[in-house]
């Protein structure tokens, strides 16, 4: 393969983070204390796009300030839910050490990225992030990867997104630059492979051993 790649992209959930678990719960605890019913799984996954704010705001209108809070603590103080998917730390140790550029580019809100970044150690690896409160137009519009090209004047063919939905192929698409999607927890997983992207990887494995291999290698 001829790419060497100078910048990684990373979507989060599902893609660094085991987090799913824990989005379901915030939400269903917001839903049952403001809303008096629960979400399925489903129904909370089809509500994915705009930020949490902005869904929490169309479920509790007056109530919003006081149930942002509840998420936020929620969120929080359960993180223990998530994970780093295993691998992942090592993966971000390598780039790192040969110098890539890493970036984050979310859909979630800034708040919410922050703690989960922060609570699994892995906030001081990325040189930008990217979350839907920093774009005007959220996936699959491709304006968050092009603040990163844009930021650290990278060519497009050397730049990589990573992530497991739609919207990540999508915007990356849009973008021009190459996709690698992430089946290891996937939500969309079968729609995903039906979009052609550049590259699938099932596990982590996968991915670290083509990272090794197709990665720019400058040393300062």
């Amino acid at each position: 393969m001829k790419e060497k790649f100078k910048g990684i992209i990373f979507d989060i959930d599902g893609t660094l983070t085991s987090t799913n678990e824990l989005i379901f719960k915030s939400f269903n605890h917001i839903a049952k204390k403001y809303l008096d019913r629960t979400f399925t799984d489903r129904e909370i996954i089809s509500l994915f796009g705009p930020t949490e704010d902005v869904i929490l705001k169309e479920w509790c209108g007056k109530n919003f300030e006081a149930a942002k809070m509840d998420y936020y603590e929620f969120y929080k103080s359960h993180h223990q839910m998530a994970n780093l998917y295993p691998g992942i730390k090592e993966i971000l140790d390598d780039l790192k050490a040969k110098d890539v550029l890493l970036a984050v580019f979310t859909g979630k809100g800034r708040q919410a990225s922050l703690i989960t970044l922060e609570e699994l150690n892995i906030i001081n690896y990325f040189d930008l992030i990217v979350t839907g409160d920093d774009v005007a137009n959220h996936k699959p519009s491709s304006e968050g990867i092009m603040k990163f090209i844009n930021e650290h004047n990278l060519k497009k063919d050397e730049v990589l997104m990573i992530g497991d939905s739609v919207a990540d192929v999508l915007a990356s698409k849009e973008a021009g630059i190459k996709i690698a999607s992430a089946l290891w927890d996937s939500y969309a997983a079968e729609k995903v492979k039906n979009l052609s992207s550049d590259y699938y990887f099932n596990t982590v494995d996968e991915l670290k051993e083509f990272l090794i291999k197709n990665i720019a290698y400058s040393p300062k």
